[in-house]
């Protein structure tokens, strides 16, 4: 079974393309019960100066930039960073005629390209726990932070989406490819990682985004259970998936409720 720790996969399948992440984030979009998105609340957290230089790693397809572009500081100077040119393929295409306003660069986080306490700012956004060697990645971003310069880091935690590893226990009884949902996120979340994070920050505060998803419709459940790790594997069971979906919708009158355990880290350098 792919490893979503493994460089090689994450680049040439998982995030090739924005194809498996949107299915997963249109879920949320879709099913999500807090009122405000989560791009808008990662925004609302950031307090960097007016004047600033911002590093994203691991941008994805752009979406936090399009949701939030409008109130992006005029001073800002922001570098959408990915380690797949997929994806910073697909963040051109996202934010459109406004990819002007963004310098792009395909980055490993774990060796940053740029100078010591280049950047006021950096953003990780539910990615962390993908890399292989975290504590060298750490080392780096705090290298790349200037004095009081902070990193926003975004994971889950240990509980999220906890019930879809019943549905595929219920799915799949005998089949390898049930890997835990959660199982690809252990490595840095809301719990393990304040620290990971103590190691090389001043100070960390953790603020969490209370969510939880209301699902009431098959094939959105059933595309996000295939955009994971294990889709090679539950691709063929495809439809069997989608009957236990459709029982339990039934059983549970229209609504599968799923918990979201989402938040972010804030981690200063010492001045």
């Amino acid at each position: 079974m792919p490893d979503f720790n493994d460089p090689t996969y994450l680049r040439e399948e998982q995030y090739r393309d924005a194809s498996n992440l949107n299915a997963r984030i249109e879920l949320h979009r879709r099913f999500g019960t807090n009122p405000t998105t989560w791009n808008t609340w990662i925004f609302d957290q950031f307090r960097l100066p007016a004047v600033g230089r911002i590093l994203e790693l691991g941008c994805g397809p752009g979406l936090l930039w399009r949701a939030n572009f409008e109130r992006i500081p005029r001073g800002w100077e922001v570098t959408l960073s990915d380690f797949s040119p997929g994806m910073l393929a697909e963040a051109r295409r996202t934010l459109g005629s406004h990819a002007d306003r963004f310098y792009f660069r395909e980055i490993d986080t774990q060796a940053i390209p740029y100078a010591d306490g280049a950047f006021d700012g950096v953003i990780a956004n539910h990615m962390l726990y993908h890399v292989p060697d975290r504590p060298r990645a750490l080392g780096e971003i705090a290298r790349v932070l200037a004095p009081g310069g902070v990193l926003y880091a975004t994971t889950v935690g240990t509980n999220h989406l906890r019930e879809l590893d019943a549905l595929l226990e219920r799915a799949l009884p005998n089949s390898p490819s049930r890997r835990s949902v959660s199982s690809a996120t252990l490595g840095f979340t809301l719990e393990n990682g304040a620290e990971q994070l103590e190691s090389y920050f001043a100070a960390v505060a953790l603020r969490r985004y209370q969510h939880d998803l209301r699902v009431t419709e098959v094939e959105p459940l059933v595309a996000y259970l295939l955009s994971g790790a294990r889709a090679r594997d539950l691709a063929p069971q495809r439809d069997r998936l989608t009957e236990v979906v459709t029982q339990e919708l039934a059983e549970h009158g229209g609504v599968i409720t799923i918990t979201g355990e989402s938040g972010m880290f804030q981690a200063i350098k010492a001045q």
